[in-house]
C-alpha cells in the first residue's frame, strides 16, 4: 500500500493565545496575554501530523489560498512527513485560520473559514483509494462544498476496500445533522468528543448518547477530555484515563487521540489497547503549545503505556 491513511479536511493555522483570563473586553479595552504562538492548526492536519509521527504513511486532501498562511501550512505539513501533493492551492481564496483562546481549564475557538469550506468532491483524486488502507475526514460541518457528497466519498472508499473514520468536530451552526446520518451509514470508526456526542444523539447523558451512537457504526470512540476516553464495539466497552504529563496546552489533544486510535486500529490491535494508546498520544500532545509541537513518537507513546 502506498498510503496507510488518507485524510480529507480543513487546512488552517492556529494563533494560540494563552493566559488565565482571555475573555475579550469590548469598549476598546486592551488586555495582555501571557503567550502567543502561530502553529499548525486544524483538526484534520493535526491528526495527519500525529499519524505520520507514529509512522503511518499519510496523504492529505484539502484547499489553501495562495498566501502566507497557505504556504506556512503546506510547508509545515511536508516537514511533518505528510504528503501534500493532493492538496489544492486556490489563488481566489484566502486560507482560513483560527484564533484559540487557551485558558488552563478550557479554550474558545474563533475561526475564519476562508478556503476551508471550498473543498469540492471533484477536487479529490479518487485514485488515492487504489493504494490506501483507510480514509479519515475531520470537521464535517465546516466543509460546506464537500459535505453533501461525503456519503458518496465514503461509499467509494469502502467499495475499494478501505475502512473509514469521521470526527465531525463542533457544528458552528449547531444543527448537528446536515446529512450526518447518511454519512454514518458508511463510517466504520466514529470519533466525537463528549459534547459532540451529546449534541448529535440529542441525549442529556453520556451513557444514553453512547448507547445510540454505538448502534450506528462498527466502532465508537468518544474523547472525554481530562477524563480520558471510552470505546464501544457491539456490546464490548472499555474506558481509559489520561496519562499524567506536565500540561501546557490542550489544543489538538483530541486530534492526537484520533491519530493514536487509528494507528492501533490499522495495526489490528485489541480494542482496549488502541484506546489506551490513543489516550497516551492525546496526553503527550499537551506538553507544548499547539497541536503538533509535542506529538508522540511511537516509542514515546509505547513507553508511556508501559509506565501505567
Amino acid at each position: 500500500m502506498t498510503y496507510d491513511l488518507v485524510i480529507v479536511g480543513e487546512i488552517n493555522p492556529d494563533l494560540i493565545l494563552r493566559g488565565t483570563d482571555l475573555r475579550p473586553a469590548f469598549g476598546q479595552a486592551e488586555k495582555l496575554v501571557d503567550h502567543a504562538d502561530l502553529t499548525i492548526g486544524s483538526s484534520a492536519v493535526i491528526t495527519a501530523c500525529g499519524a505520520a509521527k507514529l509512522g503511518l504513511k499519510t496523504a492529505f486532501v484539502g484547499v489553501v489560498g495562495d498566501d502566507i498562511f497557505g504556504r506556512f501550512m503546506l510547508t509545515s505539513m511536508q516537514e511533518k512527513n505528510v504528503d501534500t501533493s493532493y492538496c489544492i492551492t486556490d489563488a481566489t481564496q484566502a486560507t482560513g485560520f483560527s484564533i484559540i483562546l487557551s485558558e488552563p481549564a478550557d479554550r474558545a475557538i474563533l475561526t475564519y473559514a476562508g478556503s476551508i469550506s471550498s473543498l469540492h468532491y471533484e477536487d479529490i483524486n479518487l485514485n488515492l483509494f487504489e493504494d490506501a488502507k483507510h480514509v479519515h475526514l475531520s470537521s464535517y460541518f465546516l466543509l460546506d462544498a464537500l459535505r453533501p457528497h461525503v456519503p458518496k466519498l465514503f461509499k467509494s472508499a469502502k467499495a475499494k476496500g478501505l475502512t473509514t473514520s469521521l470526527d465531525t468536530n463542533w457544528d458552528p451552526r449547531e444543527t448537528w445533522d446536515d446529512g450526518l446520518n447518511d454519512v454514518l451509514d458508511y463510517t466504520d470508526v466514529f470519533l466525537p468528543n463528549q459534547a459532540e456526542a451529546l449534541q448529535i444523539s440529542k441525549q442529556t447523558t453520556l451513557e444514553a448518547a453512547v448507547n445510540i451512537l454505538a448502534t450506528r457504526v462498527s466502532t465508537l470512540a468518544v474523547k472525554l477530555g481530562a477524563e480520558g476516553g471510552l470505546v464501544q464495539q457491539d456490546v464490548t466497552k472499555y474506558r481509559s484515563a489520561v496519562f499524567p504529563v506536565d500540561l501546557v496546552d490542550t489544543t489538538g489533544a483530541g486530534d492526537s487521540f484520533n491519530a493514536g486510535f487509528l494507528y492501533g486500529t490499522l495495526q489490528s490491535w485489541p480494542l482496549e489497547l488502541s484506546l489506551q494508546f490513543a489516550c497516551a498520544c492525546g496526553s503527550l500532545s499537551t506538553r507544548a503549545a499547539g497541536g503538533t509541537s509535542a506529538q508522540a513518537s511511537l516509542a514515546e507513546a509505547l513507553s508511556l503505556l508501559e509506565s501505567r
